[in-house]
């Protein structure tokens, strides 16, 4: 029994036409990141990470164990922000262009040539913990990607990704958002940085850094020096993520 022969029988195990696709950010080099996948066959087009629920798991375990596979993190940061269910989100070409020729008249594909509705999550990760894994049957590649310089896309991930990053922006003032994009500890400076970053905006120090006191989900430090001439500054950490 070859690969694609073994891929074809595990999808017996799935529930049809129920996807989750996730929006995974990391925060880099003062960039928003997303980790996209380019699969075979797709003539240079990217995706998000994602897949189908097994019959025996739930939906949180499902998606729990798609982001341990590819990222090799648990106890991630997630939210749900939207169900996708367009009539023609996926055509029966574009599945056709991801199996082999010998295997596209087997009665176990055409669910998967029907309609699927996907659950769209984000999830947030430190940048520097992820190691991405590379599906050789069918990835080309696993990369993070700018969040303003997005490859081509497939079906209608742009929009779920714009879905995604709209929704966080909403819940920057409700959870602790830099708790899991951050390092362990910071500046107010890269606190700040992040925020802006997301938000596409610049905000007006005193006023980002005076309501961040305020909150108090702040716990300050020792200053960070740097052997520069300017004047030090104090590290942060988040107090918890309640």
């Amino acid at each position: 029994m070859d690969a694609a022969e073994t891929a074809l029988n595990v999808f017996d195990n799935y529930i049809k036409h129920i996807a989750i696709d996730c929006v995974i950010f990391g925060f880099h080099n003062n960039e928003l990141k997303v980790l996209l996948v380019k699969i075979k066959n797709l003539d240079g087009c990217w995706m998000l990470p994602g897949g189908f629920i097994q019959r025996a798991e739930g939906v949180d375990e499902a998606l729990d164990r798609m982001l341990k596979d590819r990222t090799g993190l648990t106890n991630i940061h997630l939210e749900q922000f939207g169900i996708f269910g367009d009539v023609n989100r996926v055509s029966r070409n574009f599945i056709l262009n991801l199996i082999p020729s010998e295997h596209h008249d087997d009665s176990r594909l055409n669910w998967l040539a029907g309609r699927v509705i996907s659950i769209g999550y984000y999830a947030l990760v430190e940048y520097s913990k992820v190691k991405p894994k590379v599906y050789e049957f069918y990835d080309e590649a696993f990369e993070w990607f700018n969040i303003n310089e997005l490859p081509t896309l497939s079906l209608d991930h742009k929009d779920i990704i714009q879905k995604g990053l709209e929704t966080l922006r909403m819940m920057l003032d409700y959870k602790l958002v830099g708790f899991d994009l951050l390092p362990e500890t910071f500046t107010m400076q890269e606190l700040q940085k992040l925020y802006e970053t997301i938000l596409g905006k610049e905000l007006r120090r005193d006023s980002f850094q005076r309501k961040m006191l305020d909150m108090n989900i702040l716990e300050r430090l020792e200053k960070k020096y740097t052997g520069a001439a300017n004047k030090a500054p104090y590290l942060y950490r988040f107090k918890d993520k309640s």
